[in-house]
């Protein structure tokens, strides 16, 4: 592979401005907000309506705080969560940015007057269903504040400093904290709540990661044709994306080669391999995953 020559994504200006529009509604304040608040309603449900009837530790500072309420019922849920994320946010205010640490202030504070506020109970009696809807209810909030710019406070902040540092997943950093709110839970809860909540976990960390992933997944496609210009312009008008010409040359042939390369979503993927058989039958694709694209057509790089 000796040069590549990248094509424009779309040849018409005007074509491209209403999704670079809709891009930058993203990192407005209102739709900030309206995830950080989504996220903490979840969070708070989650915690109030199912983890406390059930006496189960739903992990992370939520975690802790229901840990200390349950041994000290003199300060609501609510309260103790907010105490034990002063810290947090001051140290994310050192180590993060400062946009990001207040819109998780706000975040944890929604969480923290929610919690409070929340008195329904969910009638279920199964301890498994109730794991099953505290999982997914809890996964589901964090994993929604997170494609803001904040978070609801507490083990997210730290989860974010360290994939910042260390690109570990999030879900995986919450699971492993978890183990010590776990191990702390062992000392003064049932072993049998515990281990509910340790099910629990898993099943947070999966649904959280899925929400983060959730629409962001894009696919790569390479072709090998006879007919590459062709494939290229119906990448370029037919899919309205951007197309890469690599030059390359056969391993066995050692004939020159032309390959294309072009970034789609899953939806797309189907529609360019009916594109490109239809022009050539007998070229040769690879198609793959591509779960963090940055760039023009896709996501725009997201500042902490």
């Amino acid at each position: 592979m000796e040069e590549s020559r990248t094509l424009p994504a779309m040849t018409n200006a005007s074509h491209a401005s209403p999704k670079l529009s809709l891009r930058r509604y993203v990192f407005m304040v209102p739709w900030n907000l309206f995830l950080l608040t989504a996220g903490a309603l979840l969070v708070a449900f989650a915690v109030k309506a199912v983890a406390v009837p059930h006496g189960l530790l739903t992990g992370g500072v939520s975690g802790l705080g229901l840990l200390c309420y349950y041994l000290l019922p003199s300060l609501g849920p609510g309260a103790w969560y907010f105490l034990l994320n002063v810290p947090i946010m001051l140290l994310g205010l050192k180590l993060v940015s400062r946009r990001f640490v207040l819109y998780s202030l706000y975040g944890m504070a929604a969480t923290s007057l929610l919690i409070d506020r929340i008195t329904y109970t969910l009638p279920v009696s199964d301890p498994w269903l109730a794991v099953i809807a505290c999982g997914v209810t809890l996964g589901a909030g964090i994993g929604v504040a997170l494609r803001s710019l904040g978070s609801t406070g507490g083990a997210d902040i730290l989860a974010v400093i360290v994939r910042e540092r260390f690109n570990m997943p999030i879900g995986r950093f919450e699971f492993l904290f978890n183990l010590g709110v776990f191990a702390a839970g062992l000392a003064f809860l049932r072993l049998e709540a515990v281990l509910y909540s340790l099910a629990m976990n898993f099943l947070v960390s999966w649904v959280a990661d899925a929400c983060l992933t959730l629409f962001s997944e894009r696919r790569m496609a390479l072709v090998i044709s006879e007919n590459p210009e062709a494939i290229v312009q119906a990448v370029l008008h037919s899919l309205k994306r951007g197309a890469t010409v690599l030059d390359a040359r056969g391993g066995w042939s050692g004939e020159p080669r032309k390959v294309v390369l072009t970034m789609l979503n899953n939806l797309e993927m189907k529609r360019l391999e009916e594109l490109i058989y239809t022009i050539d039958p007998g070229a040769f694709t690879i198609m793959g995953s591509g779960f963090h694209v940055l760039g023009q057509g896709f996501s725009e790089r997201k500042v902490y």
